[in-house]
């Protein structure tokens, strides 16, 4: 006769319904636990997690360049903040634009040993492409009665205009004036007409100038007279300014006060 084998458990939940019932409860609790989903706690840990990576490291990580965080609510879904989202607005320039005009003129009394003109080009017979030409000549105010400083610099000969009796050059030169600061300017210089040249910047008061200058040949190389137009600082100290310039012409000269820079008549700790 065949052996049948059977649990105990099975023999005596069939004799006694009370412990059929509880093996069932059981049984239901188990798989009940097996095929929960897992806690709202875990999902918020692993939120928190996340949002704590860099966006290195949450791309590492495999979150594909964006990092979940969490919004606060409890029906909303994860807010995803994108590492190329657009970058706030700049704000508008704020400098003044007022333009402010600045008369001085640069004047060469031979004194300095400038200009010194250095033949660099091929034609040693006449001016031309290459040549460069270093200087630095005093400046006075628009009203000759006031020594200011120094201009310093260098042009360089782009193209020699034998029919104007003249040259043009490329000029890179400031323009200083003492505790002042000074102005930096760039751009052609034509020595038989009157040139407009880039004001590029400054330090002391004239820091972060822009605008243009005016350059009068009055008389190659010894006398020019400038007019700047200044946008992008302050109001100037007033004695930069002059209420009526002297109009150029050939025969202009500083007051003799200027020329022996007498204390009245020069900026203090002006530029030589």
């Amino acid at each position: 006769q065949p052996r049948v084998c059977t649990s105990s458990s099975s023999i005596e939940s069939r004799s006694n319904p009370r412990i059929s019932s509880s093996v069932s409860r059981r049984h239901h609790h188990q798989s009940s636990t097996m095929a929960a989903p897992p806690s709202s706690v875990s999902v918020r840990a692993g939120a928190s997690v996340s949002a704590k990576l860099t966006p290195r490291q949450a791309a590492r990580a495999g979150f594909g360049g964006r990092v979940s965080v969490s919004s606060g609510r409890k029906c909303g879904g994860p807010v995803r903040a994108s590492l190329f989202s657009p970058k706030p607005a700049v704000a508008m320039d704020a400098r003044p634009t007022k333009v402010q005009e600045l008369h001085v003129y640069e004047l060469n009394e031979r004194d300095r040993e400038s200009p010194a003109y250095l033949r660099l080009s091929a034609k040693q017979s006449q001016n031309a492409l290459g040549d460069l030409v270093p200087f630095t000549n005093k400046v006075n105010n628009g009203s000759l009665d006031k020594r200011i400083g120094i201009t310093a610099g260098i042009c360089i000969l782009i193209q020699h205009v034998p029919e104007r009796n003249g040259d043009r050059y490329e000029a890179i030169y400031s323009i200083y004036f003492g505790d002042y600061g000074h102005i930096a300017v760039q751009g052609p210089y034509l020595t038989y007409e009157e040139s407009y040249l880039a004001v590029t910047g400054g330090s002391g008061v004239f820091e972060g100038a822009y605008g243009q200058v005016k350059l009068n040949q009055i008389v190659f190389p010894f006398k020019i007279f400038y007019t700047f137009y200044l946008k992008g600082i302050p109001d100037l100290p007033k004695e930069l300014l002059c209420a009526a310039p002297v109009p150029p012409s050939p025969t202009v000269e500083p007051t003799p006060a200027a020329k022996a820079t007498e204390p009245h008549a020069c900026l203090s700790n002006f530029t030589d």
